[in-house]
């Protein structure tokens, strides 16, 4: 059976389909619309992506698309290893700030459910890292905005020790006490 387990902040869901296997490999069901719903992953999912990380250390994000086109995404590995993380950028919320993150493997088939409202980023722990995710909203470009990853604020711990290799875009991201988000909680 699918689990789904909410991690410290509680938005934030890491699921791990269940798998069939047998001497050929391998079957999984990696995204059941109403399961999903029925465990609190509510989103219409119109475009899937892929990115291909050659090295280790290679950090994608913190990134997000303001309102309208803030995206959801359900993010899984397809080759190698990623250290996956959410922070809650909502103004209001109690947990503002905060991050809750989780490695994700193509051996265990582990994803990671991240919701609007929450910048996003990983850094890859193995060589030739594929990452496939699905959003629930088309990308806009002029909606494009983040956070640097490594702001001391949020003290991210991306359990990689190495050199780390970003683009131009996410080395100039500003630090979160500069950034003015886009995003409200609602408390309802």
């Amino acid at each position: 059976m699918t689990a789904f387990q909410a991690l410290d902040l509680p938005e934030v869901i890491l699921v791990t389909p269940r798998r069939f296997g047998d001497a050929r490999g391998y079957f999984s069901e990696t995204y059941v619309k109403p399961l999903y719903a029925a465990n609190g992953i509510v989103a219409d999912f119109v475009q899937d992506n892929e990115s291909l990380s050659a090295l280790p250390g290679t950090v994608r994000g913190l990134h997000m698309q303001a309102p309208p086109f803030a995206q959801a995404k359900l993010v899984r590995v397809l080759s190698g290893a990623i250290f996956d993380v959410a922070v809650d950028v909502r103004k209001g919320s109690p947990t503002y700030g905060r991050w809750a993150g989780a490695r994700l493997t193509a051996e265990g088939g582990e994803q990671l459910f991240v919701p609007q409202g929450f910048a996003h980023g990983f850094c890859t722990l193995a060589p030739d890292t594929r990452v496939a995710y699905k959003v629930d909203a088309f990308y806009d470009r002029a909606s494009e905005c983040g956070i640097i990853w490594n702001d001391p604020a949020l003290a991210i711990d991306w359990r990689f020790t190495g050199e780390t290799i970003l683009s131009e875009k996410d080395q100039i991201l500003p630090r979160l006490k500069d950034f003015d988000s886009p995003f409200v909680h609602s408390n309802g």
